[in-house]
């Protein structure tokens, strides 16, 4: 079974590395144990892990708004009395 690294898996994803780092630090997603490499202490991802966080990853909200959503919000408003 293959093994990747958090950047190789954050590549697989098709998330950048520092959002997959900010997603973990947040606990928005399943991770991997860490894994003692000598004196370093490593994520090891297999494809199941990186599966399990496909799946999770349309539920995350990052806070951002679209303007779609900005623009539903605002007529929201405007049609409330």
């Amino acid at each position: 079974m293959p093994l990747y690294s958090t950047r190789q898996a954050a590549e697989l994803l098709g998330i950048s590395f520092p959002t997959l780092n900010r997603y973990i630090a947040e606990r928005k997603i399943p991770i991997p144990a860490i894994t003692e490499l000598g004196a370093s202490r490593v994520r090891v991802w297999t494809l199941e892990d990186i599966e399990k966080v496909r799946k999770v990853l349309p539920t995350i909200k990052n806070g951002r708004k679209t303007r779609y959503k900005k623009q539903k919000t605002q007529t929201k408003k405007k049609d409330k009395p």
